[in-house]
């Protein structure tokens, strides 16, 4: 599969400046890395956008600065929640030659038996696990199937998982990734109470009350 190519220019327009580009459909960023002078660059917000809904924290992009192309990964982004758009993006510049450190998506797939059978509830551990590998050895995302999972208890940790002889798990091996736990028992209403005439009513005590968060 051919590396996403996102196409940059050098930027010289830093600070509270920027929001002219953003406005006129821009996005900035930066790119670094080791033995990689830090660059502040522009690219297309439209293009970029669309780019990067098809990519996880390990997929890795070429930035074609001026021509230039660099291998990278996306390691941070900013947003504006309100609007959904992306305000600046950094860029880490990798050598393909030079093991990297980075965390990989966990997709949980299928169906547990335990779940129909048993009216289990699945119960994630990790959603990222954190691997060393040559960059164009890294997985784009770790697929874990729980279709195995037949019993309330029966879980799939991090050594159980498929990886290849290239990728180095750095988490820890017996981390959970996915578990099946037993539904939590349903509250059972109290009835038929009979009315004992000159007899207090019950005390109601509500439990669980949920606390108002405002921002």
């Amino acid at each position: 599969m051919d590396r996403p190519v996102l196409i940059a220019e050098k930027r010289d327009v830093i600070g509270k400046k920027v929001s002219v580009l953003r406005r006129e459909g821009k996005l900035p960023a930066v790119i670094y890395g080791k033995d990689f002078k830090s660059t502040p660059i522009l690219l297309d917000l439209k293009e970029t956008t669309k780019t990067l809904s098809t990519l996880t924290s390990s997929s890795l992009v070429t930035v074609d600065i001026s021509g230039k192309k660099h291998a990278a990964l996306v390691r941070d982004s900013q947003k504006d929640f309100i609007r959904g758009n992306y305000l600046h993006i950094d860029f880490q510049a990798v050598s393909l030659t030079e093991k990297i450190r980075a965390n990989v998506y966990i997709e949980i797939v299928g169906v547990a038996p335990a779940v129909k059978d048993f009216n289990g509830v699945v119960v994630n551990g990790l959603n990222e696990l954190e691997v060393e590998s040559l960059p164009e050895d890294l997985p784009e995302k770790l697929t874990v199937d729980i279709s195995s999972l037949k019993q309330i208890g029966d879980g799939i940790f991090v050594k159980d998982l498929d990886l290849s002889e290239k990728v180095t798990v750095l988490s820890n091996l017996e981390d959970m990734v996915v578990i099946i736990t037993g539904a939590a028992p349903e509250e059972v209403e109290e009835e038929g109470l009979e009315e004992v005439e000159g007899a207090e009513e019950p005390e109601v005590i509500e439990r669980g009350k949920k606390e108002e968060e405002t921002e």
